[in-house]
């Protein structure tokens, strides 16, 4: 089970709520528009998908099937704090974390915070600066990457493409630029 927290509508949630007012089965109020920070952030698991194929959005009493109730419950717990504390230190810096990615494993029965957390490769990084509810703004994460990619018509079951040196440029600048904002230093 992935383990995604959502600040603001945006990405599958976005669709999701446009087609029934919820996401992950959380009912959340009528009249939003699309990148628009929700009232408080969501905790929204889904489950990991096979290679080329896409994550499946469950709901929480789903994911306390497949985990425990105990466990379920300590990951969501913790997810919400780390994204609200990291979205909290970010904006101080002119970074809005739209949303993110978190995974938990377990080792001699103990819940651990693996893989990465809150980095651009997991997390949709937006400048403060330019952000207006129902227009997503440019962003310093992957998703100038996936953009490309979909443009071009890839998909994940096929091997990835060589990219052209101006999109692995484009995507490396995103990515110092939200180290930049974040720490105050250059690289």
């Amino acid at each position: 089970v992935e383990c995604i927290v959502r600040g603001y509508l945006v990405g599958s949630g976005w669709k999701e709520y446009k087609a029934s007012g919820t996401v992950c089965g959380i009912k959340l109020r009528e009249g939003l528009v699309e990148a628009q920070k929700l009232d408080e952030p969501i905790f929204t698991p889904s489950t990991k998908a096979e290679k080329g194929e896409h994550d499946e959005n469950i709901s929480f009493d789903e994911m306390v099937k497949l985990v425990g109730k105990d466990i379920a419950g300590n990951v969501k717990e913790l997810s919400l704090f780390i994204y609200k504390e990291g979205a909290r230190e970010a904006l101080e810096r002119g970074i809005i974390i739209a949303d993110t990615k978190f995974e938990f494993g377990i080792c001699d029965d103990e819940l651990l915070l693996i893989d990465e957390v809150l980095t651009p490769d997991s997390s949709r990084f937006w400048p403060a600066d330019e952000y207006t509810p129902g227009k997503t703004p440019r962003s310093f994460d992957k998703q100038y990457l996936r953009d490309y990619l979909v443009e071009m018509g890839w998909s994940p079951d096929q091997p990835p493409p060589e990219l052209p040196e101006e999109v692995v440029k484009n995507t490396r600048s995103k990515y110092m630029e939200a180290f930049t904002r974040l720490t105050g230093r250059n690289l």
